[in-house]
């Protein structure tokens, strides 16, 4: 009897501490409810703030020279500090200052260790800003670079985006970018389109040669004069002699210099059609010794007489 009355003051006191416990946390929580109140505020009114700024920020810079994936990315910074202020003011508000100092003081720590642990990831943000600097690269390009070629559609942080020509979407990391070589075909406004064939040996090469350039002078506006054309023969192949005709286009990406080089190579086609002027077949001439004898063996009779 003893033990049990022991027991039941025990548990007595442990309820009253407890129960004493929850009542404080209720008052200070009554007594904080203005603090927590006004840091949903803050932080409500922070978080469209900062949607509010980037769009601002955005507009504001539109009018600028910087390209469109530096402001996007200016704009989401804006943002992002934004919310940063919003959280600390809120920790101040609710006189959390001893998490506040926590955070400070483990801020070097942990950028230490979220450095280490995401050197490829903080590579391609590097790179993306400096790919967002770099003025010979810009949306709607048509680059290639990575083994892969297209128009850029979009720099972010982490990937340039590019659409191929058959309308795929390539995301290549901006740091393989960065370091990797990269042809623009945007910066210039003329593209050169080379076209490669070959001719039968008894063609008249004077003729071929200037039967050509008159085709490619007459049917693209970029070619004002045959001098424009570079014609050159380059050698006697096999079964042809081999030549090669260049000449310029507007163009701004590699899909209108291979449609132009479509349109070339039917055109030459047929005026060689109309000149009687022979494109030859891969050709192989066996020489065999004059005193060579061939043996032609026909089949006996007796094989099919069953």
């Amino acid at each position: 009897m003893v033990d049990a009355a022991i027991s039941k003051k025990h548990f007595l006191e442990i309820y009253e501490q407890i129960l004493e416990k929850l009542t404080s946390w209720l008052d200070a929580f009554i007594i904080s409810l203005p603090n927590i109140f006004v840091a949903l505020l803050v932080f409500t009114i922070a978080f469209f703030a900062s949607k509010y700024t980037s769009s601002i920020a955005e507009r504001l810079m539109s009018k600028s020279k910087l390209q469109k994936s530096m402001k996007k990315m200016i704009a989401q910074a804006i943002s992002l500090v934004i919310i940063l202020v919003a959280i600390f003011l809120v920790l101040g508000v609710l006189n959390l200052s001893k998490a506040l100092n926590a955070i400070l003081a483990g801020a070097g720590v942990a950028g230490l260790a979220v450095g280490l642990a995401l050197q490829g990831a903080l590579a391609n943000t590097y790179s993306g800003v400096v790919l967002s600097y770099i003025k010979e690269l810009k949306f709607g390009d048509w680059i290639a670079t990575n083994d892969f070629e297209g128009e850029v559609v979009d720099i972010d942080l982490r990937v340039t985006t590019i659409r191929e020509k058959d309308n795929n979407l390539v995301y290549i990391p901006n740091k393989l970018v960065v370091e990797q070589s990269l042809k623009n075909y945007s910066q210039t406004k003329q593209t050169r389109v080379i076209i490669e064939c070959g001719v039968a040996y008894d063609s008249d090469l004077r003729f071929v040669k200037q039967l050509v350039k008159e085709v490619l002078s007459s049917n693209f506006d970029t070619v004002k004069k045959t001098e424009e054309v570079i014609f050159l023969w380059k050698a006697f192949g096999g079964s042809s002699i081999d030549f090669e005709a260049r000449f310029m286009i507007y163009s701004n990406n590699a899909l209108k210099v291979a449609t132009a080089k479509s349109e070339a190579i039917m055109l030459i086609k047929k005026a060689f059609d109309e000149n009687d002027i022979n494109i030859p077949f891969p050709i192989r001439t066996l020489d065999l010794p004059k005193n060579m004898l061939i043996k032609n063996e026909k089949p006996s009779s007796d094989v099919y007489s069953s």
